[in-house]
């Protein structure tokens, strides 16, 4: 159990003018001077060499408050009152009791200081009995305990004033910190949209390409004309990933106080074209769509269309048949996204959702972002995605 010297640390001062050095040596001189002047009042004057050495003895005791206030400020009152026992009021170890009051309230909590102090100036006036000057309700035996209890509320402000700069500070400095962590959350999930977008933008291209040019390379002998068809595919899923990437790149670039003007982003009505791209690539898609696509917001109908686009990228570099199945269904309160296709044997062990690639992980966040799920597995006859994304609030 702590006991009355067991204070906790003075709070720092954040704003600190005065070294203590020099405050020291400010009281220890003020009690010097008020130990040898000569009040006109005989009460207040020193009787003897005793007196004045108690007189003086703060000047010894005082520093020690900063460790142990509580002891000092009881000492300082044993002094008091051994001083008034010789028959000497002395002002200078008033003064001392009075800052050594001032350490206890800065330091300890407010109750405590508050009733310390209550104790404090109740013991002055009641010390004072041995020296009293003609009467115990004299105003000048009163002003001793008007100075503890000053000391007493002067301390309390002070700590109160360093607690409340502190919690300032401490708020502040959240807030910066709270400001840099979403600074860098916005950072993080910008690297991942730009990744998702160039992979969605290259993925699919880049596997047109490659299929495109084993086809050319295969048959360049011996079927030129399929060769030929091979490598204008090839031409136009190059032209179509620099201009996609070109988008991208001006997206990055615009400054949204110059250019408010958005880049149109691929939806549901692009589904046709997605669809006729893949089928110039040698797969062939055959789509269905259910319920009202007009529905469906901006925002899910861009992660549907990239939902689509990977699945289909997917099934025309793994799958078998160059064949795929694309059901679109917009029900009551979601879009449901299946994409089928059938599967080569040897690819039904190797991809499995637990190690899904890049594009199902990116798959897996678009659909997140708007609240979906995302299902990847093996099905009876291949391979199967379906996507499910709520239509009741579009999210960005």
């Amino acid at each position: 159990m702590a006991t009355l010297t067991d204070l906790p640390d003075a709070p720092a001062d954040p704003h600190p003018k005065v070294p203590r050095w020099v405050t020291e040596i400010i009281v220890g001189a003020a009690v010097l001077v008020l130990a040898f002047a000569h009040p006109p009042f005989a009460g207040f004057q020193s009787t003897g060499l005793l007196t004045t050495a108690l007189m003086l003895a703060p000047i010894i005791v005082l520093p020690w408050r900063h460790r142990w206030p509580v002891a000092v400020l009881i000492v300082l009152l044993v002094i008091f009152g051994l001083a008034a026992i010789a028959g000497t009021l002395a002002i200078g170890v008033a003064v001392a009791v009075g800052v050594a009051m001032f350490q206890v309230s800065f330091r300890g909590p407010r109750r405590r200081g508050f009733i310390i102090g209550a104790c404090a100036v109740v013991a002055i006036p009641l010390l004072t009995l041995p020296a009293a000057i003609g009467s115990v309700i004299d105003p000048r035996i009163f002003q001793f305990g008007l100075i503890v209890a000053f000391a007493t509320a002067a301390g309390d402000g002070a700590r109160s004033r360093i607690a409340y700069i502190t919690a300032i500070n401490d708020r502040a400095e959240r807030a910066v910190q709270t400001r840099e962590a979403e600074a860098r959350r916005r950072v993080s999930e910008e690297r991942l949209r730009i990744a998702r977008d160039l992979h969605d933008t290259v993925a699919h291209q880049i596997a047109v390409i490659s299929l495109s040019a084993g086809v050319a390379s295969s048959t360049i002998d011996t079927l030129p004309d399929k060769a030929k068809e091979s490598m204008a595919t090839i031409r136009t899923a190059a032209r179509t990933v620099l201009s996609e990437i070109g988008d991208l790149l001006a997206i990055l670039r615009a400054d949204d106080s110059d250019d408010d003007s958005p880049i149109p982003q691929a939806g549901v009505d692009n589904m046709d074209d997605l669809v006729a791209q893949f089928a110039d690539a040698g797969l062939d898609v055959t789509t269905r769509v259910e319920g009202d696509v007009d529905r469906i917001p901006g925002a899910i109908g861009l992660v549907a269309y990239r939902v689509t686009q990977e699945a289909l990228t997917n099934a025309h570099k793994h799958g078998s048949g160059s064949r795929a199945h694309v059901l679109i269904e917009v029900g009551g309160s979601d879009l449901t996204i299946s994409v089928t296709n059938p599967l080569r044997p040897e690819r039904s062990v190797a991809l499995r959702p637990t190690s899904s690639g890049l594009g199902l992980i990116g798959v897996r966040e678009r659909v997140a972002s708007v609240r979906g799920t995302v299902e990847a597995g093996p099905a009876p006859g291949g391979w199967k995605v379906v996507a499910r994304m709520p239509l009741t609030r579009e999210t960005s």
